[in-house]
């Protein structure tokens, strides 16, 4: 398996980069690449092999906005990639960069790549953050949100991700969640969602033509059910 992951270093804010260490641990002979955001996406370069997988976690604000710029020049090869099929897995705000744009409090837009039909709003002086249990097909998924925005489909033909059960959506008026379009998946919710989810990791992998088990197999679906027998109980709270 071979796997790409944009710019590292200012794309882990909290901690997702173990959704890569976990399928390191889960899949032999996995190689990843780590790419700087001084460097262009090899999943890009025609001289590369295949990816099987692009990743790309959560970052600051101001770190949005320097992915933004340069990833800008590349708009049309990422759009031409995702339509041949790249798989490609964003989570957390690193999605609203694939949006129309972003606003805030004031009216301001600040534009992003407009790949897809959505726009976010921000509201920097909230934070939202909320436990989530949802559905990828048949699959019960958990996680995480922690944000200061909420996007919007502009296009209600975009696809979810995940189908929503508790905790709020793409935005709290609806129970969609994310986007899948082809093999692109975007969601808000973090984790990190491999380790928390490894069912979602092994159906994303099986998609991708690679069978593997998860690490700690045992230890982590035990933590896996628990949690999702925790979260299903109405006398959890959700919001904090």
């Amino acid at each position: 398996m071979r796997v790409e992951v944009l710019f590292p270093e200012i794309a882990n804010l909290y901690g997702e980069l173990g959704n890569i260490r976990y399928l390191e641990k889960s899949v032999p002979d996995i190689y990843v690449k780590e790419t700087s955001v001084n460097e262009k996406p090899a999943f890009l370069d025609s001289n590369e092999e295949s990816f099987d997988l692009v990743y790309m976690g959560t970052m600051s604000e101001s770190s949005q906005l320097l992915v933004m710029e340069k990833l800008a020049p590349y708009r049309e090869e990422i759009t031409f990639s995702i339509e041949n099929g790249q798989r490609i897995l964003v989570t957390g705000n690193a999605l609203e960069i694939f949006g129309n744009y972003i606003s805030d409090d004031t009216g301001e837009k600040q534009q992003c790549l407009g790949i897809f039909d959505f726009h976010t709003e921000r509201k920097m002086m909230k934070r939202f953050n909320s436990l989530y249990l949802g559905k990828y097909g048949d699959i019960d998924v958990a996680g995480y949100k922690s944000q200061f925005t909420h996007s919007f489909y502009d296009d209600s033909n975009l696809k979810p991700l995940f189908m929503t059960e508790r905790g709020p959506g793409f935005n709290p008026e609806v129970k969609e969640e994310g986007i899948r379009y082809k093999n692109f998946m975007a969601t808000y919710v973090i984790g990190p969602l491999f380790i928390i989810n490894p069912p979602l990791m092994t159906a994303i992998l099986k998609e991708a033509g690679i069978e593997a088990e998860p690490a700690f197999k045992d230890a982590a679906m035990d933590a896996y059910r628990s949690r999702i027998a925790e979260y299903s109980n109405p006398k959890t709270g959700f919001y904090y």
